[in-house]
């Protein structure tokens, strides 16, 4: 529900331009035998760049979720080998404990939901500028942190949008369909992990940004449910107007 226009539509003409200028004469070939699948090639360059995309961020995320629960992970996708190593590097630097991991976050009130990556135990000490320190040896306080992982270039505001909604969802629901009331959060973070770096950023998810969420949420179905009717059929029309004997005789 977010327009993102702005940013999609350069970067999708960017793709197709890089990859006809990268691959001219093989597309020039395939013209010439097939012009339409020449078309479809080009048109479909960020659709494919984003599949792969995906692949990587889906492997990352099982490969993640298994280390969390204590699995001994012995292979690992070449793809993702750099990813696997930041994600064992943040759990040596931050030293979290696993709340829950892949659950489904379900709103009863507001009929969203969605699978949350991470509920973390970190434990911080507060500095005299107010800012939080991470305190791997855990002697500060412990509080209980809604994180998710992200693989993409970079980290994006609507992150916050997504971490709200989960923190502020009824209840928790695990794979045997089992419900729990969703356990206190004091706060939330994002998870940067890519092929040359990781980081760990905090994220304001309160109830201000749960609202923003909201408004979305019924964007939403003003899309998908109440703008289909309100609309109503036509009161008078050029197709209701009179049709003269002139008319009828064909004259």
């Amino acid at each position: 529900m977010l327009p993102k226009q702005d940013f999609l539509g350069p970067w999708q003409a960017g793709m197709a331009a890089d990859l006809a200028i990268d691959s001219f004469e093989y597309l020039r070939d395939m013209a010439a035998r097939d012009r339409a699948g020449a078309r479809r090639y080009i048109a479909g360059a960020a659709r494919r760049y984003t599949e792969v995309r995906s692949k990587v961020g889906n492997r990352a995320h099982d490969v993640f979720e298994r280390i969390m629960n204590g699995e001994d992970v012995d292979y690992v996708h070449s793809d993702i080998v750099n990813h696997v190593e930041h994600f064992r590097q943040f759990l040596d630097a931050v030293n979290p404990e696993l709340v829950r991991a892949e659950d489904v976050a379900w709103s009863y009130e507001h009929e969203y939901a969605g699978s949350f990556d991470a509920i973390l135990r970190i434990w911080v000490i507060v500095l005299p500028d107010g800012k939080l320190k991470i305190t791997p040896d855990r002697s500060g306080t412990p509080i209980v942190v809604m994180v998710d992982y992200k693989t993409s270039k970079a980290t994006y505001p609507d992150v916050a949008l997504q971490l709200a909604a989960y923190r502020y969802a009824d209840v928790v629901i695990d794979p045997d369909g089992n419900e729990e009331p969703m356990p206190a959060i004091d706060s939330a973070a994002v998870l940067h992990i890519t092929d040359t770096e990781w980081s760990f950023k905090g994220v304001r998810a309160d109830r201000a940004v749960h609202d923003y969420f909201l408004n979305l949420r019924r964007t939403f179905t003003w899309v998908r449910e109440d703008s289909k009717d309100v609309i109503g059929k036509a009161l008078a029309s050029s197709k209701g107007r009179m049709v003269t004997g002139t008319e009828r005789r064909g004259k």
